[in-house]
């Protein structure tokens, strides 16, 4: 089955998340305080200007296509890295961008250890479903681990059961 291709919002859209009230932020730090943030990409990460994302879907796999970052990595200017899903129950490529981030829109700025890294997130997360974004597939997986990547302008988040990392050597 051929994948059906979706672009990421990009810069071109403005960050919609308002930011919380201080009682908000107690209550979102409270629900987060048991969370574990295993970061993922060792020796790769996107590109820090422009990754241009792309997510891809078929059935229950989500690829994450995106420029790999030449300047602190082994990679050429222009190579892509992909991220693969497998079992996808659901994804979403939106908002927070960095400045949202770091002015603490983003529910996981308080928690999170550092803004443009993928991680797996672990535990018990009450906030987990608060975007309103979602994806779901057609032929939506049983997957239950949920995995988050920080890009520059958007944030990417899959809930699958297992992902791998590749470089793709054509696209460079």
């Amino acid at each position: 089955m051929p994948y059906t291709h979706l672009h990421g919002t990009g810069r071109h859209k403005a960050n919609l998340i308002a930011a919380h009230a201080w009682p908000q932020r107690r209550t979102i730090l409270n629900a987060m305080s048991s969370l574990l943030f295993k970061q993922l990409n060792e020796g790769w990460n996107a590109e820090p200007n422009a990754p241009e994302p792309e997510v891809a879907v078929c059935e229950s796999q989500v690829q994450l296509k995106f420029y790999l970052n030449p300047y602190m990595y082994v990679a050429k200017v222009g190579e892509v890295g992909c991220l693969i899903f497998n079992d996808c129950a659901r994804w979403r490529l939106g908002y927070t961008n960095d400045h949202g981030w770091y002015l603490g829109q983003c529910r996981y700025s308080d928690c999170a250890p550092a803004w443009g890294e993928f991680y797996e997130i672990i535990g018990k997360d009450d906030l987990r479903m608060r975007p309103v974004d979602w994806q779901t597939p057609e032929s939506p997986g049983a997957g239950e681990r949920h995995f988050l990547f920080y890009l520059r302008d958007e944030t990417f988040e899959c809930i699958a059961a297992d992902w791998k990392f590749e470089r793709d050597a054509s696209a460079a």
